[in-house]
């Protein structure tokens, strides 16, 4: 089929949609969604962690919530039924004991401080220990080896052995212009692109250097995203994946660190933003780490409820969100040791819930699942998980519409989603959403990678059509200026931080009345027979079109 145009695509979805309009969409209580997330948030809860006493606790709730709203259990076939939830095997990971960094420059060592200058990740790659001893250093920029982009930052450099220094983002993001998209953040920006990436060429450890800007946030979120329990899925090969040592270093002390080699950060980084670039020994500089590591198999917890569908039951519309959080960690100033997690994700758990009730009212023509997925925080685990392992066939799931850290506060004028990606599914929500009087504005912040940060990028890289909503910054009681206010001081303040709590005055007005747009758009495709798609030109194009036999 030739590709339509946008405004040529936009009008045959409009001609397509089935006669659901704003007035038939149900309402949704805020009030209802605020004591969701203030009982989600609770130091009960503690900071819901998986494997911990807290997901116990938060896969029983939303069970209980899910069997009140009237859905079926859609997880896994146990004797032929299906339960609530769907296992998932994961690796646990925990530094035990304080580890022992250093930094030695010209024989003199430096003791560095895990959570301070550092941040190291207990290893993944399947060491129960880690021992590193006057490892040499290697600055290889941005780190990528893009071949479609005849880009190779390492053109050679044998690694084995070594710790990679590398920054964090593409290295357009300095310009805003180059070979990767320009502001807009690649894979390849990715930290864990980086660490994937130094486990491929084979080096003993990676420390990307931290910088607020261009890894969208401040170190405060490092240090709690990374020295507490790590988790991954279960690798066959795991050291194809992961490289022994994976951390963060303070910019500072990668500046000290090149400096002390004879050489300049800076002029180094704008040397990296090109293709001639070539990777740096920082000679006179070694790197080692000691420490033990607890590791072994637990198993978490997908929540799944599922909604049969009365024509077409084999045939699934999917909306997910994560339950987890941090758990309990290090203390904050206060001292308060649980990170709740209210906005992230109780949020979108909340939302998850209450389109639950809503659709339970109704008897769609497809399946609906509603799916509140685990170990998002470390690294889209259960997402990855369901996605390899679907309950429901992925090449018969018309999309997925995820749903992550919505704003509690009151209505926007506008909404959008995390990455702009060319899929036909936004076309629909954009639709959609003018019966609304929202308009969408494209991902404010692209050079901050939220594509790949959310869990509709497991399905979306399978070729499933997938979204992850986002809240709008066009307040109707304030603006954009009220809006990334409450955004800028969010990320600052509250991010992966003890103080992501349920406030008593929010409002939850702005969340009610986006849960009417996203049931519209599921409520139109449960009900129709159109299966949307990606455009031509995405790279989830092709895996999507490979499935298209199991959907004839």
């Amino acid at each position: 089929m030739k590709l339509l145009t946008a405004s040529l695509l936009s009008v045959a979805i409009a001609m397509a949609l089935p006669a659901t309009h704003a007035a038939d969409a149900p309402t949704f209580d805020p009030q209802r969604l605020s004591a969701i997330v203030k009982t989600l948030s609770s130091d009960e809860f503690e900071g819901r962690g998986p494997a911990t006493a807290g997901e116990t606790k938060t896969v029983a709730y939303v069970v209980e919530q899910m069997k009140a709203a009237g859905l079926q259990p859609g997880g896994d076939l146990k004797d032929g039924k299906r339960a609530w939830t769907q296992a998932v095997p994961l690796l646990r990971t925990e530094i035990t004991g304080t580890p022992e960094l250093s930094i030695a420059s010209g024989g003199k060592s430096q003791a560095l401080t895990q959570g301070e200058q550092i941040a190291v990740r207990a290893a993944m790659d399947g060491s129960t220990s880690v021992d590193i001893a006057n490892a040499p250093l290697v600055f290889v920029g941005y780190g990528v080896k893009a071949p479609e982009r005849d880009w190779d930052d390492f053109k050679g450099v044998d690694l084995k052995g070594k710790i990679m220094v590398v920054l964090i983002n593409d290295p357009d993001f300095e310009t805003g212009q180059g070979d990767f998209g320009g502001k807009a953040m690649t894979y390849y920006g990715r930290w864990t692109y980086k660490y994937e990436e130094g486990a491929r060429q084979g080096a003993a450890g990676v420390l990307v250097v931290h910088e607020t800007d261009p890894a969208s946030y401040g170190w405060a979120t490092v240090k709690n995203s990374n020295t507490n329990t790590m988790f991954d899925i279960v690798r066959e090969k795991p050291k194809d994946t992961h490289p022994q040592l994976e951390g963060w270093i303070q910019r500072d002390e990668a500046v000290a660190l090149l400096k002390n080699a004879g050489l300049d950060f800076d002029a180094l980084k704008k040397q990296a933003q090109t293709r001639d670039f070539k990777p740096v020994e920082l000679e006179g500089e070694t790197f080692s780490a000691k420490y033990a590591v607890d590791s072994k198999v637990i198993t978490s917890q997908n929540i799944a409820g599922r909604i049969e569908g009365s024509k077409r039951p084999g045939e699934t519309v999917v909306y997910s969100a994560h339950w987890d959080h941090l758990g309990v960690g290090e203390p904050d100033a206060q001292g308060d040791r649980i990170y709740n997690g209210a906005v992230d994700n109780g949020t979108g758990t909340a939302a998850l819930i209450e389109l639950a009730e809503a659709f339970a009212k109704t008897k769609p023509e497809r399946s609906i699942l509603f799916l509140n997925v685990t170990a998002e925080e470390k690294g889209l685990l259960g997402s990855e998980y369901y996605s390899s392992a679907p309950l429901y066939p992925l090449g018969k799931t018309v999309a997925v519409l995820n749903m992550d850290a919505l704003d509690p506060h009151g209505p926007a004028r506008n909404f959008t989603t995390s990455g702009s990606a060319k899929v036909e599914l936004l076309d629909e929500l954009i639709d959609t959403a003018k019966k609304f009087d929202l308009a969408y504005s494209t991902d404010p912040k692209p050079e901050a990678g939220h594509f790949f940060r959310s869990d509709h990028f497991p399905f979306a890289k399978r070729g499933v059509p997938a979204v992850s909503f986002g809240s709008g910054d066009d307040l109707v009681d304030g603006g954009v200026a009220a809006g990334k206010a409450i955004e800028e001081a969010y990320v600052k303040d509250r991010y992966h931080q003890p103080a992501d709590q349920w406030e008593a005055d929010w409002t939850f007005t702005g969340m009610a009345r986006d849960l009417q747009l996203l049931y519209t758009v599921g409520s139109d495709l449960a009900n129709s027979d159109r299966w949307p798609n990606w455009s031509q030109d995405s790279e989830f194009r092709a895996a999507r079109d490979a499935t298209a036999a199991d959907r004839k």
